[in-house]
């Protein structure tokens, strides 16, 4: 099955302690059902110095959020259902509430 949701799409949190927030998915995780969402859900993590990271410490990241507490944002930033249909030979996918191609 074509996934509904890819990297780079702009997506809103419908539930949560960020709802109603939007950003960029950053990564998609399709094993787990998860998404990594820019600016959302962060968390912190203590990490140890590494020749990587000399300094070490505290660090804030994203955190991982299910593909069921996310929606596709459409041209007017509302969260929209996904669809299908064939244009020409290929298949996209439409914002189900304005019907544009995503």
């Amino acid at each position: 099955m074509a996934a509904k949701i890819k990297k780079g799409d702009r997506v809103v949190v419908l539930t949560g302690k960020d709802k109603g927030r939007t950003g960029a998915v950053l990564k998609v995780l399709p094993a787990e059902n998860r998404v990594v969402v820019e600016g959302v859900n962060m968390v912190q993590r203590h990490t140890r110095p590494s020749q990587a990271d000399p300094q070490g410490g505290i660090k804030n990241k994203e955190a991982s959020l299910h593909l069921s507490n996310v929606a596709i944002a459409d041209a007017n930033g509302k969260a929209s259902r996904v669809g299908f249909k064939i244009d020409g030979d290929k298949k996209v996918r439409i914002a189900k509430t304005t019907g544009d191609v995503i």
